[in-house]
C-alpha cells in the first residue's frame, strides 16, 4: 500500500469520527508513513505482527483489505483489531501484546520455522517493565522476533 492510500484511509475514518458515525475512539498514525512503508517490506505474509491501540496503518501494509478494517473500526472495534488469517494481532492495552508475541515467537522457534513476529510498541511502551522483560527474555533465547518503537514525540497529548 503507498502513502497517500495510507493517508486516505485515516482521512476518511477521522471524517467518519467527526461525523459520528464511529462511537468508539480511534487513534491515527499520521507522519511515519514512510518509515512504516519500509519496514512492512521486510515482512513476509507468514510472518505474525502484533500491534498497538494505533494499528490501522500496520493492518493496512500487512495487507488486510480496507474494507475489512473499515468495518471493524466502524464496529468500534479501532484499537483492538485482530485477524488472525493475515496472522496479525493488537491490543489497546499498553504492552499488551508483547508476551503473546513472545509466546508465539518462542514457538516459532521449536518448530524451527522460517517465519518471524513483528512487534509495535510505542516510545512509552518501550519505557515499561514488561517491555524490557520481554526484549531480555527474546535475546537470551533467541528468538525470531523483532521489536519496533514508533516515537511520535507525544505520551497521549504531552510532548516527550
Amino acid at each position: 500500500m503507498e502513502k497517500k492510500a495510507l493517508i486516505d484511509f485515516e482521512e476518511e475514518i477521522k471524517n467518519l469520527f467527526l461525523a459520528a458515525k464511529i462511537e468508539a475512539p480511534v487513534h491515527f498514525s499520521r507522519g511515519n508513513e514512510d518509515a512504516l512503508i519500509g519496514i512492512f517490506k521486510q515482512i513476509k505474509k507468514k510472518d505474525w505482527v502484533f500491534s498497538t491501540h494505533r494499528n490501522h496503518y500496520h493492518a493496512l501494509l500487512k495487507g488486510i483489505a480496507p474494507q475489512w478494517v473499515r468495518e471493524e473500526i466502524l464496529a468500534g472495534r479501532s484499537m483492538h483489531l485482530n485477524n488472525l488469517e493475515h496472522k496479525f494481532m493488537s491490543s489497546s492495552i499498553v504492552s499488551g501484546c508483547l508476551p503473546i508475541a513472545i509466546g508465539v515467537a518462542m514457538a516459532i522457534k521449536r518448530k524451527h520455522s522460517k517465519r518471524n513476529v513483528w512487534v509495535f510498541v510505542g516510545d512509552m511502551a518501550a519505557e515499561t517493565g514488561i517491555f524490557h522483560e520481554c526484549t531480555k527474555y527474546a535475546s537470551r533465547h533467541n528468538l525470531p522476533i523483532t521489536f519496533v518503537v514508533e516515537d511520535n514525540g507525544l505520551s497521549t497529548n504531552t510532548p516527550t
